[in-house]
């Protein structure tokens, strides 16, 4: 049914609406976006108030979208069993849009890839073994936060359709495709998120990770 697909993403939008890095900053009598890069993410918060900030932040976006596709789970599991995997997906994408997008904040939000580790981890666990060494690998070999996100957004969807193919994602057949058009939605939009970086990216001017020392600030 369309309506449970509804419930799910405005489930989700509400919960992706906690800020954690926004939250935390002004806890620290800061508003986030006003400082590195503006976004409003668990990166932006690790290099401006350091790893503890980012950590926490890190957590509170993907137990968000956790929650947003266990609550979904138990909403529709009993009624609808073979769409409900497919449904937590659609809370996960709700609470991406809601962190990217917060009305209450001018739709300035974040990135989403924290909210997207929590889908894949939630939705189907093995997926992320791969997504973080891809992640690791990637920041690890160039410093570039941005394109180990960009390539983790990459290397879920193609392990979507992988498992998918297989028979893993405990979805009924009639409903793979959607999953798949789905997915595919959280990949496009990390990739448009992205998208300063990438140009960044391709002129060599995209900056490496560093992180601030507690309570030393990086302003625009």
């Amino acid at each position: 049914m369309i309506l449970n697909r509804i419930i799910c993403l405005a489930l989700g939008y509400v919960l992706g609406l906690f800020q954690t890095g926004y939250i935390y900053g002004k806890l620290h009598h800061i508003d986030i976006r006003e400082y590195g890069s503006g976004n409003a993410g668990a990166t932006n918060t690790l290099r401006t108030l350091g790893w503890k900030a980012g950590l926490i932040t890190f957590l509170g976006d993907a137990g968000k979208a956790a929650l947003s596709m266990g609550l979904a789970w138990l909403l529709f599991h009993q009624a609808y069993p073979g769409q409900a995997h497919l449904l937590e997906l659609y809370a996960g994408l709700g609470t991406v849009l809601g962190h990217n997008f917060p009305f209450y904040m001018k739709f300035k939000g974040g990135k989403g890839i924290a909210c997207t580790a929590g889908v894949l981890l939630t939705f189907y666990p093995p997926m992320a073994l791969l997504c973080l060494l891809v992640f690791a690998g990637t920041v690890a070999a160039t410093r570039y936060v941005s394109l180990g996100s960009i390539l983790v957004s990459l290397c879920f969807y193609g392990q979507l359709v992988v498992f998918g193919q297989m028979g893993f994602l405990w979805v009924d057949k009639e409903f793979l495709m959607e999953t798949y058009a789905v997915g595919a939605v959280f990949t496009v939009l990390a990739i448009w998120r992205h998208r300063a970086n990438i140009k960044r990216l391709a002129s060599g001017t995209e900056n490496k990770i560093s992180v601030s020392k507690s309570g030393s600030l990086n302003k625009n």
